[in-house]
């Protein structure tokens, strides 16, 4: 079962200023795109990084998976 919360990257905890144990979400500058820019319209994309070649591949399902 995953258990993953696909939203928690994006944020990061932060104590607040009072030494309390209270602790605040922060949003975190993270640069989003938006699946149908990066595929239009294909289910498939490769992904050079440090000279490897990745595929991100769109499932039946809807989910993404990569593969080195």
């Amino acid at each position: 079962m995953n258990t993953h919360n696909p939203n928690d990257f994006r944020y990061r905890v932060r104590r607040s200023d009072d030494n309390s144990a209270r602790f605040d979400r922060v949003p975190l500058a993270v640069r989003t795109l938006s699946s149908n820019t990066l595929f239009q319209g294909e289910h498939e994309i490769g992904i050079e990084h440090h000279g490897a070649l990745y595929r991100l591949k769109i499932t039946r399902q809807g989910k993404l998976i990569l593969n080195k």
